[in-house]
């Protein structure tokens, strides 16, 4: 199961991951915490598009359901409004019945409901700056967290099933620093114009820069080789058409790049039931 914040999320964040295993027989969940109807119109090719700005939440509702059938997963919506990214200084409070609003034990309530009908053996999800600092993402960790301790309790949320305990979690590691500086300098190494130089020059310049602040502090466990499936982690990503530009940043690496330098998606393994060794190749590492 992996725990996602806005529809597009798990296409951007072990996508790949999932689509190997679902080709290798597993079953895969994605849970969407919120709709996205906050989320801006990134993509200019449908800027103009009616449909989009007359029922945004319509449209990533599609646009999930086509992403999902890209990938074989199943999918299921948490059911809360997306909080949206405040700007500005101060940062204007969150829009009343937000997401990152709800209490976590209310919020977690619908995810172990779930655990219990899916009974996964691994949760993926953020780490405690959520990935990049979106609210609905740090509140999605908390709420993950939550839900993968006490789905097991049998004296919490009785009414919501027989209690299951999920055997690991993990963090996704999408946007580690390691990953981005590698592919960065093999992309000029291969003669192409790279899309983190800029990043990757501030980085080194200054790694206490206010903008690498959210980049997890936690290290790289498990690295699942995944290469033979980037192919289907962009089509996912392409069918979030609205949010996701085809000429954008996360399609400027070529496929051979990414599957020469970088062929793995990367986790932090955080809690484990079962007996494993670090470094892990597989999430089900000390389950099979």
């Amino acid at each position: 199961m992996a725990i996602h914040a806005h529809p597009d999320d798990e296409s951007s964040k072990g996508a790949a991951t999932m689509a190997a295993y679902v080709d290798a027989g597993a079953e895969v969940m994605v849970v969407s915490c919120t709709g996205g109807e906050r989320g801006d119109i990134l993509n200019a090719a449908v800027g103009e598009l009616a449909h989009a700005h007359r029922d945004l939440p319509g449209v990533r509702r599609t646009e999930m359901a086509e992403a999902a059938s890209v990938l074989g997963i199943k999918h299921r919506w948490l059911g809360y409004v997306d909080s949206g990214l405040p700007e500005g200084d101060p940062l204007p409070e969150l829009p009343f019945g937000a997401f990152a609003l709800q209490p976590v034990e209310i919020a977690a309530a619908g995810i172990i409901k779930l655990i219990r009908e899916f009974r996964p053996h691994v949760i993926t999800t953020y780490d405690e700056n959520g990935g990049y600092p979106h609210p609905d993402h740090i509140h999605c960790h908390k709420v993950s967290a939550f839900a993968f301790e006490q789905a097991g309790n049998a004296q919490l949320y009785p009414e919501l099933g027989e209690p299951w305990e999920v055997d690991k979690l993990y963090y996704d590691r999408a946007f580690s620093s390691d990953r981005l500086r590698t592919l960065h300098y093999a992309m000029l190494e291969g003669g192409y114009e790279s899309p983190y130089t800029e990043r990757v020059a501030k980085w080194e310049n200054d790694e206490e820069n206010e903008m690498f602040k959210w980049v997890s502090p936690h290290t790289t466990t498990t690295q699942v080789h995944c290469a033979d499936y980037f192919t289907l982690r962009d089509q996912a990503l392409l069918a979030h058409r609205t949010q996701i530009d085809p000429e954008g940043f996360f399609f400027a690496v070529p496929e051979h790049i990414y599957a020469e330098s970088w062929p793995w998606e990367d986790y932090t393994l955080i809690s484990s039931k079962v007996a494993t060794q670090l470094p892990e190749t597989d999430l089900f590492a000390g389950l099979r």
